[in-house]
Protein backbone atom coordinates (compact mmCIF):
# COMPACT_ATOMS: atom_id res chain seq x y z
CA UNK A 1 0.00 0.00 0.00
CA UNK A 2 1.15 3.66 -1.31
CA UNK A 3 2.51 5.59 1.85
CA UNK A 4 0.99 8.75 2.57
CA UNK A 5 2.99 12.20 2.49
CA UNK A 6 0.62 13.20 5.59
CA UNK A 7 1.70 12.56 8.76
CA UNK A 8 -2.09 11.24 11.28
CA UNK A 9 -1.59 14.79 13.24
CA UNK A 10 -1.64 16.80 10.16
CA UNK A 11 -4.61 15.06 8.28
CA UNK A 12 -6.19 16.16 11.43
CA UNK A 13 -4.85 19.55 11.57
CA UNK A 14 -6.08 19.63 8.19
CA UNK A 15 -9.37 19.18 8.78
CA UNK A 16 -9.80 21.15 11.75
CA UNK A 17 -9.10 24.25 9.89
CA UNK A 18 -11.47 23.12 7.26
CA UNK A 19 -13.82 23.15 10.43
CA UNK A 20 -13.13 26.55 11.43
CA UNK A 21 -14.08 27.95 8.06
CA UNK A 22 -11.13 27.24 5.71
CA UNK A 23 -12.57 26.43 2.59
CA UNK A 24 -11.81 23.08 0.23
CA UNK A 25 -10.16 24.34 -2.90
CA UNK A 26 -7.70 26.41 -0.13
CA UNK A 27 -6.86 24.13 1.59
CA UNK A 28 -6.15 21.22 -1.07
CA UNK A 29 -3.90 24.21 -3.28
CA UNK A 30 -2.21 25.08 -0.10
CA UNK A 31 -1.60 21.46 0.78
CA UNK A 32 -0.95 19.75 -2.55
CA UNK A 33 -3.75 17.29 -2.48
CA UNK A 34 -6.87 16.80 -4.12
CA UNK A 35 -10.28 17.26 -3.46
CA UNK A 36 -11.20 13.74 -3.18
CA UNK A 37 -8.28 12.69 -1.24
CA UNK A 38 -9.63 15.58 1.33
CA UNK A 39 -13.03 14.61 1.16
CA UNK A 40 -11.82 10.76 1.72
CA UNK A 41 -9.74 11.55 4.96
CA UNK A 42 -13.12 13.39 6.03
CA UNK A 43 -15.17 10.49 5.59
CA UNK A 44 -12.66 8.26 7.16
CA UNK A 45 -11.13 10.26 10.11
CA UNK A 46 -14.37 12.51 10.70
CA UNK A 47 -14.28 14.36 13.89
CA UNK A 48 -11.58 11.97 15.54
CA UNK A 49 -8.76 13.72 17.24
CA UNK A 50 -5.28 12.60 16.80
CA UNK A 51 -4.67 10.14 19.66
CA UNK A 52 -8.01 8.56 18.41
CA UNK A 53 -6.44 8.22 15.02
CA UNK A 54 -3.31 6.99 16.01
CA UNK A 55 -4.88 4.06 18.18
CA UNK A 56 -7.02 3.34 14.58
CA UNK A 57 -3.57 2.86 12.78
CA UNK A 58 -2.54 0.37 15.75
CA UNK A 59 -5.34 -1.47 16.23
CA UNK A 60 -5.30 -1.96 11.65
CA UNK A 61 -1.77 -2.86 12.03
CA UNK A 62 -2.58 -5.54 15.11
CA UNK A 63 -5.95 -6.31 12.82
CA UNK A 64 -3.25 -7.28 9.50
CA UNK A 65 -0.88 -8.87 11.82
CA UNK A 66 -3.55 -11.33 13.75
CA UNK A 67 -4.90 -12.08 10.05
CA UNK A 68 -1.92 -12.85 8.94
CA UNK A 69 -0.98 -15.37 11.74
CA UNK A 70 -4.24 -17.13 11.43
CA UNK A 71 -3.81 -17.66 7.21
CA UNK A 72 -0.35 -19.25 8.09
CA UNK A 73 -1.70 -21.48 11.11
CA UNK A 74 -4.81 -22.61 9.28
CA UNK A 75 -2.46 -23.49 6.31
CA UNK A 76 -0.29 -25.57 8.88
CA UNK A 77 -3.27 -27.20 9.81
CA UNK A 78 -4.15 -28.01 6.58
CA UNK A 79 -1.10 -29.92 5.59
CA UNK A 80 -0.73 -31.95 9.03
CA UNK A 81 -4.72 -33.07 8.26
CA UNK A 82 -2.93 -33.99 4.64
CA UNK A 83 -0.45 -35.72 5.96
CA UNK A 84 -2.00 -38.08 8.25
CA UNK A 85 -4.58 -39.02 5.37
CA UNK A 86 -1.65 -39.77 3.69
CA UNK A 87 -0.33 -42.67 6.52
CA UNK A 88 -3.63 -44.26 6.92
Amino acid sequence: MKKSRYTDTQIVNILKQNQAGESVANLCREYGMSQATFYKWRSKYGDADVNIVKRLKELEAENSRLKKMYADERLMSQIRLEALEGKL
